[in-house]
């Protein structure tokens, strides 16, 4: 672990001492390396459940795939984010980086605590970076507002989960994960109990987001610059689902009657927020879709079966890089039109071929073609709540049709078809934005081959 997290506090040193014609080179490359070093991580030789370096910080089949996910994020983000940033003042370019280091120093300590308040104390402070980056670097005035309802959602929904841990302190004497797991289940009856049942998972269904609290969401994304599309949508929805897993466990026996309108809401999200996203806004679309991914994921943690566990992690992954893919993708393309509505921005497959590929394998990869790893997740969420109960058939097999047609929409409106008037004079592709594409799409084809590696647990 500290040979990680060293490397990225090396970060900051590194950030403010560099020369300024060095500065976006030096932290791509060392971020590169320590995102190259973290697949260390993946070797699994422990026999037991955790592989730690002290108490506090531990690694484990659950917490791996998504540690690894978020260092390799941070050179994708530094590379997508240096077109729009260099014209800025050198000081504001270092505070830019050192914001996404941060960043990823904070979600490193989150996914790799072993004590769930300290988990929840790096969950709430990498509130501070994003809403910093979302307030300062936006790119329309309405950025104050997503802020706002950025922090508030988020605020709102994990003030009962510090109140639920410290009562579950009380009644356990222990925060540790390793030693929850072991301990007697609670009897919960009462209502109080109940309270106590949502309390503790509504922060991380906020963070998900649940349709119903997802407002904040489609806010942040549309008014973030695209580092901030690319974290939020890859690593800080996925804090979330991670934390419901860590919850789930003690939660039990209550779980079985209290799930219901949480799986309604979820479900009822996937068809709704699908639906909603034949939007004419680029960023938005994308925004809706990662509500209705996370929609199945939310069902699949909450049924609580192997399956159900293991689609959810699966889908989490792969839905963070092909999400962060299709971010840059239309940042690419903001750059060069000043616009994000569709409609203006069409045609564009007859000026950049090698760009309309791209935007075909990520939007192949969202609406989950075959064997990619997004279908692998899909698949097992879907049984599980069929097995769950038949009925969801229904909806799950609707959420897939429509997931399918905004995919293909998006793809026909922003590449086919006659090229406007209005788009003259553009900026051919750079090497640097098919670098950035190749690094996110590499590991998502990459799984297929070895999918145990986030399946949550080892053969």
């Amino acid at each position: 672990m500290l040979k990680i997290l060293i490397p990225t506090c090396m970060l900051f040193p590194t950030i403010w001492l560099c020369p300024p014609k060095w500065l976006w080179t030096t932290t791509t490359t060392q971020s590169l390396i320590i995102a190259l070093t973290s697949l260390t991580w993946i070797k699994w030789s422990a026999e037991t459940g955790w592989t730690s370096s002290n108490l506090y910080m531990a690694t484990d089949p659950l917490s791996t795939p998504l540690l690894v996910l978020t260092c390799w994020l941070l050179p994708l983000m530094v590379v997508a984010s240096q077109n729009h940033i260099k014209p800025e003042p050198i000081n504001r370019q270092r505070s830019y980086i050192t914001l996404l280091a941060s960043l990823q120093m904070f979600l490193i300590m989150a996914f790799g605590a072993t004590e769930i308040m300290m988990f929840y104390v790096m969950f709430e402070a990498t509130l501070i970076p994003t809403l910093i980056i979302i307030t300062r670097w936006g790119n329309q005035t309405e950025r104050l507002n997503a802020g706002t309802y950025f922090l508030f959602y988020t605020l709102a929904g994990s003030l009962p989960l510090l109140v639920a841990l410290l009562l579950m302190h009380r009644d356990l004497n222990t925060l540790s994960m390793a030693i929850i797991q072991y301990s007697p289940t609670l009897n919960l009856t009462s209502w109080g109990d109940k309270m106590w049942w949502a309390a503790c998972l509504i922060a991380f269904l906020v963070k998900m987001p649940l349709y119903g609290v997802h407002l904040w969401l489609p806010k942040a994304h549309v008014e973030a610059p695209v580092a901030g599309s690319m974290v939020l949508a890859a690593v800080l929805l996925k804090l979330g689902g991670y934390g419901m897993m860590r919850m789930m466990i003690m939660l039990d026996p209550l779980s079985k009657d209290m799930i219901y309108p949480i799986m309604a809401l979820a479900l009822w999200g996937v068809i709704m927020t699908g639906s909603i996203c034949y939007d004419k806004q680029t960023k938005a679309l994308i925004a809706y879709s990662s509500v209705s991914h996370m929609g199945l994921v939310i069902s699949g943690i909450l049924i609580q079966t192997p399956w159900g566990f293991t689609g959810a992690i699966v889908l989490m992954i792969a839905h963070g890089l092909v999400s962060s893919a299709l971010f840059c993708l239309a940042n690419t393309t903001y750059e060069r039109t000043h616009s994000r509505t569709m409609m203006l921005a069409r045609g564009m497959q007859i000026i950049f071929p090698l760009a309309a590929t791209w935007w075909f394998i990520t939007n192949l990869a969202n609406l989950a073609l075959p064997p990619l790893p997004n279908l692998m997740g899909e698949l097992m969420i879907i049984s599980t709540t069929y097995n769950w109960s038949p009925w969801t058939l229904i909806i799950t097999g609707a959420g897939t049709l429509i997931t399918a047609a905004y995919s293909l929409y998006m793809f026909l409106m922003t590449q086919r078809g006659p090229t406007p008037k209005h788009i003259i004079n553009l900026q051919p592709s750079h090497t640097r934005e098919h670098l950035l594409m190749t690094l996110h799409l590499l590991p998502v084809i990459l799984l297929i081959t070895k999918p145990e590696i986030m399946w949550g647990w080892w053969y």
